[in-house]
């Protein structure tokens, strides 16, 4: 009886001894680390490529206008923002000589048909005459040698008869010559488009850029209805991108829009420039035409799909550290380090294959330098 009293006291102070260690051990334990963590789930992993510096916004069509001879200017037909069509003119230079040249032409023309009519007229006659006198000739009335004195007139008529038609034709081509120079003083649009800038004004002279020598264009013309945007790619990634690739397009005048495009052409060379990475540009087409008004010159930034996985393990980039491992929370609040294997990676998922489970939570940011691994945590609450 009295051992087993014993017993129950060693049990009993055995309890107590063990409950004041853990009170001890509950109230002196460090406070877990406050962590924000992030579950692993499921979706889709992309593997992209950006721009490296911005890129521009650019119409499809755009045409820096000068008139072709140079003048002073005498009408200015449109100004800046104006929409104009195809064929429109946009402005004249000086071109009195021209225009006088021109009409000189043309009444040289009538001149030379008058002369080619009276000519013919004469030629005819003088064939006609040829032939009388040969049946004259036939019946022994006239002479052998009147005969060919016709013949010789009708010939000569002929061609004076011909040589006229050549002064007519000779005459349309000096009319063309003088429309060609007026064309030359006039500026038309080539395209439908908004006009963009206007630098001359009436009475100011125009000149043509000459070669090698750029001029600021009198007329800048847009065509707005096609845009695409012109970015360079990284050199890297140039192996990666392929004409018809998906792409997104993210404008800084229009924050949290995306719209979608397609690769249209691939520089065949890289740029290179002092102090910068080499990089190959690339221009994209809106899929579908903007419904919004986008100004030719916007900055933009393209991502293009260079591969897409759907419905794949995922963890947030954020997450991993150096030799693709990741912080794994542990059911007893601590982390513990993991390796991964991954797959397609981009800027905000990488795809897991193999090292995690969906519902796994990693470690994905941390105030504090002193959280690794073994160290306690909880989950950092929102404010």
């Amino acid at each position: 009886m009295p051992e087993s009293k014993t017993v129950s006291r060693l049990v009993i102070i055995i309890l107590i001894v063990a409950l004041l260690a853990y009170t001890v051990w509950f109230v002196t334990r460090p406070e877990p680390i406050e962590a924000e963590l992030a579950t692993i789930t499921r979706g889709p992993v992309e593997s992209t490529a950006v721009n490296t510096r911005a890129g521009t916004i650019k119409a499809c069509r755009r045409a820096r206008l000068a008139p072709a001879a140079g003048g002073q200017i005498i009408k200015l037909h449109i100004k800046e923002g104006e929409r104009v069509t195809q064929g429109q003119v946009l402005l004249e230079i000086w071109n009195s000589v021209l225009s006088a040249q021109h009409e000189l032409a043309q009444r040289q023309l009538i001149t030379a048909r008058e002369k080619q009519r009276e000519a013919c007229i004469i030629a005819d006659q003088a064939n006609r005459q040829s032939k009388r006198i040969q049946q004259l000739v036939d019946k022994n009335f006239v002479s052998q040698q009147r005969s060919d004195d016709a013949d010789a007139e009708a010939l000569a008529r002929r061609a004076s008869c011909d040589a006229a038609a050549a002064d007519v034709k000779r005459a349309y081509a000096q009319i063309e010559v003088a429309r060609s120079g007026l064309e030359r003083t006039v500026l038309t649009a080539p395209f439908d488009g908004i006009v963009a800038l206007v630098t001359g004004e009436i009475g100011e002279y125009a000149t043509p850029s000459p070669p090698g020598i750029p001029t600021p264009p009198v007329v800048d013309l847009i065509d707005d209805t096609c845009l695409y945007v012109s970015a360079p790619m990284d050199e890297v990634d140039a192996p990666k991108l392929e004409i018809g690739q998906p792409a997104r397009i993210t404008l800084d005048a229009l924050p949290g829009q995306i719209f979608n495009g397609k690769i249209r052409r691939i520089a065949p060379f890289v740029t290179e420039i002092e102090k910068q990475a080499r990089t190959v540009d690339v221009e994209v087409d809106f899929e579908e035409p903007p419904k919004l008004l986008l100004l030719v010159g916007y900055s933009a930034d393209v991502e293009v799909v260079i591969d897409r996985h759907e419905d794949v393990l995922r963890v947030p980039a954020q997450a991993m550290r150096q030799e693709n491992k990741v912080l794994v929370l542990g059911v007893d609040g601590k982390l513990y380090e993991r390796s991964l294997e991954t797959g397609l990676k981009n800027w905000a998922f990488i795809e897991i294959i193999n090292g995690l489970n969906i519902g796994d939570q990693v470690l994905l940011s941390s105030d504090r330098e002193d959280v690794k691994a073994g160290t306690q945590v909880r989950q950092k609450v929102s404010p």
